[in-house]
């Protein structure tokens, strides 16, 4: 399963059953709720019957879900040895490039493009370096990586070390790697990507309103049972003074995904609290007051995958890459005193 280490902070504001549930109360109308696992965590999705029609069948739409996530899954699992990503990083330089399905190929040019839009702090093409560090498979690294071992890894980082061609649809999208030990990690995006594809599904069956969510990363489409714009609250830490508890985001129709590191670090041998996630620049685990990135884009791919580059920038450069492009943003940051928060232009008019 694809594994995506992002500490969440949403509370979903209408999705209160976990397991499939139906419910019809006085002129409501009639509403699903199907859960299930997939990526090393779960999903979540609400929809409502449109004016006039029957509600999709629960359990067919879950059957299908599974389905849509279990191809996922074979195009871009890490943890499934015959996945199209496995193959890839087991392929050698030499052998020229291998085709990719169109949905592996979508993933993949989208992290290309938002690698350029962060200035390379997202970085799909980082796992040589993660698992250095000792966030990969083998999670018993106790000592920091030696200079030279840095130096070896960082030959093989970079997204100008992969080569995406794109070719006439009889032949379809192939993927190349400029050196042997290139290695691609689509964790960051493909999470994202999987809840698009089950909007999409739902977009298939002609159903108008919808909040999809999978770990957290969401996407949302018409309204909820009351009508109103499907909403989500952003947890605002204790310390940040004098705000409510929540920010609360109404999303009409875009997506939302967030980046942390609350849980998920190591302390190595002389106490020292590394991040999970590393700067592709600097070769070593991130070390900023930024907690946490929350971003509202039109689909959750590009909202996951922004979250994570992000917040690899830290405050000054997300909140200034933000106001550049126009980026909906909700930053966390660690002071002296506690936290506070930090909203872009964007981010402002949505929760005005």
């Amino acid at each position: 399963m694809l594994h995506h280490a992002k500490n969440l902070i949403f509370r979903l504001l209408g999705l209160m059953a976990l397991s499939a549930a139906l419910s019809a109360c006085g002129g409501a109308p009639e509403t699903a709720t199907v859960t299930g696992e997939t990526m090393g965590t779960t999903y979540t999705v609400k929809y409502l019957a449109n004016p006039g029609s029957p509600l999709p069948d629960p359990k067919q739409t879950q059957a299908d879900f599974d389905k849509i996530l279990q191809e996922v899954n074979r195009q871009m699992s890490t943890y499934q040895t015959d996945s199209e990503i496995s193959r890839f990083n087991r392929m050698k330089a030499s052998e020229g490039s291998m085709a990719v399905s169109a949905d592996f190929a979508t993933v993949v040019a989208e992290a290309v493009r938002l690698n350029r839009l962060t200035e390379g702090a997202l970085d799909v093409t980082v796992g040589p370096l993660v698992n250095l560090w000792g966030f990969g498979p083998d999670k018993n690294i106790s000592q920091a990586p030696t200079a030279a071992q840095i130096g070896a890894a960082e030959k093989l980082v970079g997204i100008d070390k992969i080569r995406l061609e794109a070719k006439p649809s009889e032949t379809g999208a192939r993927l190349g790697k400029q050196a042997d030990g290139v290695y691609l990690d689509l964790s960051a995006i493909a999470k994202g990507f999987g809840v698009d594809k089950l909007a999409q599904h739902l977009d298939s069956l002609g159903v108008q309103n919808y909040l999809v969510e999978i770990g957290g990363e969401l996407r949302a489409k018409g309204k909820n049972q009351k009508n109103e714009a499907w909403s989500v609250g952003i947890e605002q830490p204790q310390f940040a003074q004098k705000q409510a508890a929540q920010i609360v985001v109404p999303l009409n129709n875009r997506s939302l995904a967030t980046s942390g590191d609350y849980r998920n670090f190591r302390t190595d041998a002389s106490g020292k609290r590394l991040s999970h996630i590393i700067d592709p620049q600097s070769k070593q685990p991130i070390s900023h007051n930024l907690t946490s990135v929350s971003v509202v884009a039109d689909n959750a791919m590009t909202a996951d995958g922004l979250a994570t580059g992000l917040f690899v920038m830290g405050e000054e450069k997300a909140l200034a890459t933000a106001e550049k492009n126009r980026l909906a943003v909700f930053l966390i940051i660690k002071t002296a005193d506690g936290f506070k928060t930090e909203m872009s232009s964007a981010f402002k008019e949505i929760v005005k």
